[in-house]
């Protein structure tokens, strides 16, 4: 390790990274997992079209 040592010194190799082997039960998953996030845009849609919940103008309280 002297101080002459000049320029870039060439990064390590990262090893390659292994194929994973896929299962049914993991295909099923991210099937389900597709539906559920559609589902849940189309409520998110259909939530956005509609105005507030509250059917409401002014509370009245219970007293007179």
């Amino acid at each position: 390790m002297s101080g002459r040592e000049g320029g870039k010194k060439k990064p390590l190799k990262a090893p390659k990274k292994q194929s994973k082997e896929v299962d049914d039960e993991d295909l099923a998953f991210k099937q389900k997992q597709k539906e559920e996030q559609k589902a849940l845009e189309q409520l998110k849609a259909k939530a956005a079209g509609k105005g507030p919940l509250t059917g409401g103008g002014i509370k009245k309280s219970g007293k007179k």
